[in-house]
């Protein structure tokens, strides 16, 4: 039967919409459907299927499964958990689809889901010809399907706590935002050695305490004021689905994607000489010259989870990030992004630390001047001529710039960033400089070409 998904919800790397406005069982059941189709199509026959917390979540399962069965395929049902729980589970069944109902870190009334096909993210202009497979009415119903419920956060757990190589006690705050990390965070921090204080560990798609994105400062107040008050080493922070981790030291400063990239690859690159250490074009220019200056190979790479992975996988990179916190180890792990690994690996790496504190490593990252992740809305139907005018007027001028995913524009004094985000109506800019002087003059180019595009520059 032909299903007509809303437009706005066939996102560039998952399916995110508002329940009951955008988003419905419908929805779900038309997804379950396609993806069927796509499955068979590629010789498969058994999906892992995932979801998160929120309140709506059960009924879009229920409704996505029954797709699934009814369309001929065997669906593991591996219950309520992070993301990258379902990445785990779809990699140890060798799954030949996975999906993962959640709406992230978006606000209590979105959900949607999220996608793997043959082990690889399912993204881009395969989300836009799911949805034209849709409105064709691919799908059909075949006997022989079922779903079976296997658990598997006991093996998940145990499968992270195999890479914790720590060697002193840590007392360490963890804050999972009632997302749904928080029943693994639980099980996970009992089995670790030292003092772990939990906050936000009951999974509730309400989000009362504060929403569940770690990359806003004002969600981290909590986990900051706890941290402090116990005299903790350290705290951590999920999003919604887990996939993505926050940090503050031990003072309850908070330490961006790129810094942390910064730290791991300096202990990765202790045991992997020359390796390679992909991030995006919104991480600062100090990682990419602390890489290289460890020996290391550091390559820029477009921001968007499903594209690192996929140049993760390509080039055998063992360790990728973003800004946006999503950290990636193909060094002992499966390629993925996983906050919950990215912890492990983190404290670990802490606790071997003998004669220093992350507060005093913190102090020795380079000090530079730059702006946070700036959004400025723009319409969608604009962003991304927005970005080709920008593009366009800097080749006619000669400047220095990196194209590969928008614009990023390399002066005297630093650098600029100016991108179209792939998940809202907003166009995403950063600047970084080694003074505060130098930093004005490129907050002033960035604003003088937005002003040449018609968008004031907030």
């Amino acid at each position: 039967m032909p299903h007509a998904f809303h437009p706005s919800i066939l996102r560039e790397y998952d399916i995110r919409g508002i329940v009951g406005q955008t988003l419905s069982c419908a929805d779900a059941h038309a997804l379950g459907r396609t993806f069927a189709s796509l499955v068979f199509e590629n010789g498969g026959k058994t999906v892992c299927v995932g979801l998160d917390g929120r309140l709506s979540s059960p009924e879009l399962e229920s409704a996505l499964v029954g797709a699934l069965v009814a369309s001929g395929l065997t669906v593991h049902r591996i219950g309520m958990g992070p993301t990258p729980m379902l990445y785990y589970a779809a990699h140890v069944a060798d799954a030949d689809g996975a999906i993962m109902v959640t709406g992230s870190h978006n606000p209590a009334d979105h959900n949607g889901f999220k996608i793997v096909l043959a082990g690889k993210p399912f993204y881009a202009d395969q989300i836009r010809d799911l949805g034209r497979r849709a409105a064709a009415g691919t799908g059909h119903s075949r006997a022989g399907g079922r779903a079976l419920d296997i658990p598997v956060m006991g093996a998940y757990v145990d499968r992270l706590l195999e890479d914790y190589r720590g060697l002193r006690p840590l007392t360490v705050v963890w804050d999972s935002g009632n997302g749904a990390a928080g029943d693994v965070m639980t099980r996970l921090t009992a089995a670790l050695p030292g003092t772990h204080i939990l906050l936000n560990a009951e999974i509730d798609g309400t989000f009362p305490a504060h929403h569940p994105d770690p990359t806003e400062p004002k969600n981290l107040i909590q986990l900051i004021d706890t941290v402090r008050h116990h005299g903790a080493d350290l705290g951590i922070a999920f999003d919604g689905d887990g996939d993505r981790i926050g940090v503050v030291d031990s003072l309850g400063r908070i330490m961006w994607g790129d810094q942390l990239l910064m730290l791991l690859a300096e202990d990765m690159l202790a045991t992997r000489p020359g390796a390679m250490v992909l991030a995006d074009v919104k991480s600062s220019q100090a990682l990419f010259d602390h890489v290289a200056a460890l020996g290391g190979q550091p390559v820029m790479c477009p921001t968007g989870h499903s594209l690192v992975k996929t140049r993760m996988a390509e080039s055998g990179a063992p360790l990728a990030g973003e800004m946006s916190g999503h950290l990636f180890f193909a060094d002992s792990y499966f390629g993925y992004d996983d906050a919950l690994y990215a912890a492990i690996r983190f404290v670990g790496m802490v606790s071997r630390w003998q004669d220093t504190t992350l507060a005093q490593r913190y102090d020795r990252l380079p000090r530079l001047h730059n702006t946070p992740e700036l959004r400025i809305p723009c319409p969608d139907d604009r962003k991304f001529d927005v970005v080709s005018e920008v593009r366009n007027r800097l080749v006619e001028a000669g400047a220095g710039m990196v194209a590969i995913d928008g614009v990023r524009v390399t002066t005297r004094d630093g650098w600029w960033l100016l991108r179209a985000s792939n998940t809202q109506a907003t166009l995403v800019a950063r600047c970084e400089s080694t003074s505060d002087v130098g930093l004005a003059r490129l907050r002033r180019a960035l604003t003088i070409q937005l002003a040449a595009s018609e968008v004031a520059f907030p």
